[in-house]
């Protein structure tokens, strides 16, 4: 009760003097104080955990919606102190938490989850981030030991390994726009063939899917739906599709479930419209090379001009050189304008791809321009929220 006391009485504050979201500094107080208070607050709850490199936030905010309205982290705090304020926050209804990578295997023991769904895994913040092949190890080991049942993206190889050592799995099949860190095999590091799927010469291939998301339709043993939603992109029908699966697992009505999922317009920021100086623009966030070819394989139409804003703060990664990775070639056609501290270095890699880019600096948006689409990694969303207001 102190515990948790400390950590409402810190948010509080962090929130009334500005300093912060009052999810993340509370929680560490209250940690401090009892180390195995995440532990104390999941008992007796049905938990849910997501964790990827890519849709975690979408995912989370899908799943909590089709279960009804169940607690999570919605602001994006993934890790431990973030964990204790969503489980500290309300009743003793479902949670779904939004896992960092990286905190999985933790939270995967403190919380003793009933569904642990997992969507990809790419590289990421190449300055500090493990290698993803550790992380997919990691996984593995950690899934091992493991009651939870695992919803598992069945076309990423590396999501593949980790899952299979747990033991009870449901393999749902899903657009993948990249598998450019498993290209080889996580097994015994021969090169995948791509064959209706992919397979190695070692035994090691992709499971029968128990579930299939294809042309609007989910498929799956809880049932047959459309699955449409107000959130735009083929990528996040992909995150609604394990969504959906989970939810069923927990013992939601498929259609509920996805009836549910539809009334989500937009998830902390992502997707909404925005003005800023006279201009009504869609925050979309691209962190890595797995989230930019998500975004431009879709056959969104994008506006022109388009935005994309790259920064190199701490929480975007220091290092810059994924630009050479994402597919920006997609983009061909398109008129880019570049922004951020990184904007030079984004107008390089559009130079490349043979792109028409310019810089936002010198050629700003005109006020009588339709939507136009802003596609931004961290700190750059950020900024583009803060200076903006909802339409």
């Amino acid at each position: 009760m102190v515990a948790l006391g400390a950590l409402r009485a810190v948010n509080a504050l962090s929130r009334r003097t500005g300093r912060g979201a009052g999810t993340v500094a509370g929680g560490r107080v209250a940690l401090l104080l009892q180390p195995r208070l995440v532990a104390s607050l999941a008992t007796a709850r049905q938990i849910a955990l997501v964790s990827g490199t890519n849709g975690k936030t979408t995912t989370t905010a899908l799943l909590a919606a089709a279960l009804g309205g169940a607690t999570t982290n919605e602001t994006g705090s993934n890790m431990t102190a973030g964990h204790v304020a969503a489980l500290a926050s309300r009743g003793r209804g479902p949670v779904v938490l939004e896992t960092d990578e990286a905190f999985l295997p933790t939270t995967l023991t403190s919380t003793s989850p009933d569904v642990v769904v997992l969507l990809n895994l790419s590289r990421d913040q190449l300055d500090r981030s493990s290698e993803v092949r550790q992380l997919a190890e990691k996984w593995r080991d950690a899934l091992r030991a493991t009651t939870a049942l695992v919803v598992a993206n069945v076309n990423d190889p590396l999501v593949v390994y980790a899952a299979s050592s747990a033991t009870r799995v449901l393999w749902v099949a899903v657009p993948t726009y990249w598998l450019g860190d498993a290209a080889s095999c996580p097994q015994c590091t021969a090169p995948l063939a791509v064959v209706d799927g992919w397979e190695c010469h070692c035994g090691f291939q992709r499971p029968e899917p128990d579930a299939t998301y294809a042309n609007g339709t989910l498929a799956s043993t809880f049932g047959t739906t459309a699955l449409s939603l107000s959130l735009p992109g083929r990528f996040n029908e992909a995150n609604a599709a394990l969504a959906a699966v989970a939810a069923a697992a927990l013992g939601r009505p498929l259609l509920e479930a996805v009836a549910a999922m539809r009334l989500v317009q937009s998830v902390a920021g992502r997707f909404s419209l925005r003005r800023r100086d006279g201009v009504r623009v869609r925050l979309h966030l691209a962190k890595n090379p797995a989230g930019v070819a998500a975004l431009v394989a879709d056959d969104h139409a994008w506006s022109s001009p388009l935005v994309i804003s790259i920064n190199d703060e701490g929480a975007d990664g220091r290092d810059p050189s994924w630009l050479y990775d994402a597919p920006f070639e997609l983009l061909r056609g398109h008129d880019v304008k570049c922004d951020g501290s990184r904007a030079l270095d984004l107008a390089a890699r559009l130079y490349y791809a043979d792109v028409d880019a310019t810089l936002l600096r010198d050629e700003p948006l005109r006020a009588s321009e339709d939507v136009v689409d802003v596609i931004a990694n961290y700190t750059a969303f950020r900024h583009w929220m803060e200076a903006s207001s909802p339409c």
